[in-house]
């Protein structure tokens, strides 16, 4: 089951990296195609770090930002390689896969910085709070992703767009996606409750 979360964290991170470029319009509200697999990150860290503990999820959160790394400098790499002569398509593989420098930029600094904060708070409650999971995980959610969408939108948008409207959209999407995550944290155990079944 751990390395079914893990492999399915760095697949939404990746997913998510390549969705991102595609603006969407949700209710009035416009955000990033990727904002609906990538508010479900914050959940599945959070799952990692119920079964790992913080040094292991923050081990994971390092991996899945080395393979964003890789990713995007691949795809720079591939749009800088000449094209096949019968390939018409150059530009349009640039246009949806070549994110600007800001964007790739913003998305990674807000990833690092969103993850560890979510991982520490996640920790920190579990060992000097206690309580249900799901409070465990709402209450890192509600912080991570605030620092996500403060961190993305301005370092991306900053005097291009107004940044407090998309900051909002985002994080009431993020916070509407969490929420209906929130069963998925009873389908895994941590080593806690897996000592309590075999004592």
């Amino acid at each position: 089951m751990t390395t079914l979360l893990i492999g399915l964290y760095v697949a939404c991170e990746l997913i998510s990296n390549v969705t991102a470029g595609k603006p969407v319009a949700i209710g009035g509200i416009v955000v990033p195609a990727a904002v609906f697999l990538y508010a479900l990150t914050f959940t599945l860290i959070d799952l990692i770090n119920e079964r790992l503990g913080k040094t292991g999820a923050r081990q994971v959160v390092a991996t899945a930002f080395a393979a964003n790394l890789l990713l995007a400098g691949y795809v720079q790499f591939a749009i800088w390689l000449p094209a096949a002569p019968f390939y018409r398509d150059a530009g349009a593989f640039a246009g949806v896969l070549g994110s600007t420098p800001r964007i790739v930029f913003a998305s990674l600094v807000a990833y690092l910085v969103s993850s560890l904060v979510d991982t520490e708070i996640f920790a920190w409650w579990r060992a000097h709070v206690g309580g249900p999971k799901w409070i465990r995980v709402l209450t890192s959610n509600t912080v991570s992703t605030l620092v996500d969408s403060i961190l993305f939108i301005s370092i991306a948008f900053a005097g291009v767009l107004p940044v407090w409207t998309l900051i909002r959209g985002q994080y009431l999407v993020k916070m509407g996606v969490t929420v209906v995550s929130l069963p998925l944290i009873y389908a895994t155990r941590g080593p806690d409750e897996v000592a309590e079944q075999q004592a």
